[in-house]
């Protein structure tokens, strides 16, 4: 039993690992949004991490089943329009306001397990959720308007939400999770160029800085954020996982603050406090 709580812990580590390192994504995306698209922006991001990933792990993926292909392709789409809702918030809001909106997923995951499982939720549920609601109208009022940067990063959260219960549902079980995770970023890759084409101008960056900032991006945000949280997940409850979100906006919202010099008054601290505290209410007794 030791053994087994251990591993789980390892596992979950893990996955705040990964939360922490796709938590940085969002001031670098932010900074190379200001020259590319977001399509072409996640376009070329994840097309050169997968032909990194499919290089470096090819044994990986040689060795895939026919269901850790579909289950890569399911949970690589649901993360695509995730993030799709996530580089467009970021075109309209400061990057911190964005994380905290997506990682709203917190609460969205247990409320879609509920509709999912048909049962009604208890009463800490309840107050957690309100307390959390109440948490996003002050980050909203903070910001001076419902703009739409507020409104897709709402709907980033509740994509994410989904895509965690997804890769829960599809991870576990499964003798390859790193492969799965390759061909999720691969996945989110051709769905990303697609979306360019119907949409944007395909350009690379211009500068070395932007180059620099697209590697953090493939290298920390993707090739360790992306591919490896079904591995992560594969031994974590999707409540749990949803809990660890709480990492992200953390981060997001200390950067957001130290280097892009975004503003987080009085009423965005009490939308924070009250966010945070709703996340952890629910496991106060676990």
């Amino acid at each position: 039993m030791q053994q087994q709580t251990g591993s789980a812990r390892s596992y979950e580590l893990l996955l705040i690992a990964v939360i922490a390192a796709r938590a940085t994504s969002f001031i670098f995306s932010k900074m190379i949004l200001e020259s590319l698209a977001p399509f072409n922006l996640l376009a070329v991001r994840f097309i050169i991490a997968f032909v990194l990933l499919a290089l470096i792990f090819n044994k990986a993926v040689r060795s895939l089943s026919v269901r850790d292909l579909l289950a890569g392709t399911v949970i690589g789409t649901a993360f695509f329009i995730t993030m799709a809702c996530e580089m467009i918030a970021l075109t309209q809001a400061a990057s911190s306001l964005v994380s905290l909106l997506e990682n709203c997923a917190i609460i969205f995951v247990p409320l879609l397990e509920i509709l999912l499982y048909k049962k009604l939720p208890g009463k800490l549920t309840v107050i957690s959720t309100g307390m959390a609601m109440l948490g996003v109208v002050l980050l909203a009022l903070g910001q001076g308007e419902l703009s739409g940067g507020f409104t897709w990063g709402l709907l980033a959260g509740l994509c994410y939400a989904a895509a965690i219960i997804v890769t829960e549902r599809l991870s576990h079980g499964s003798n390859s999770t790193l492969g799965i995770g390759i061909v999720q970023v691969g996945t989110m890759g051709v769905l990303s160029f697609l979306a360019m084409l119907l949409t944007e101008t395909p350009q690379l960056p211009h500068s070395g800085s932007q180059w620099l900032m697209l590697a953090m991006l493939i290298i920390v945000c993707t090739g360790f954020g992306f591919t490896l949280q079904p591995m992560a997940q594969s031994h974590v409850s999707a409540a749990r996982a949803g809990l660890f979100c709480a990492v992200s906006p953390a981060i997001a919202a200390l950067l957001g603050i130290t280097v892009l010099g975004e503003p987080f008054g009085t009423l965005d601290v009490l939308g924070l406090v009250l966010i945070l505290a709703s996340i952890v209410m629910p496991y106060i007794k676990d």
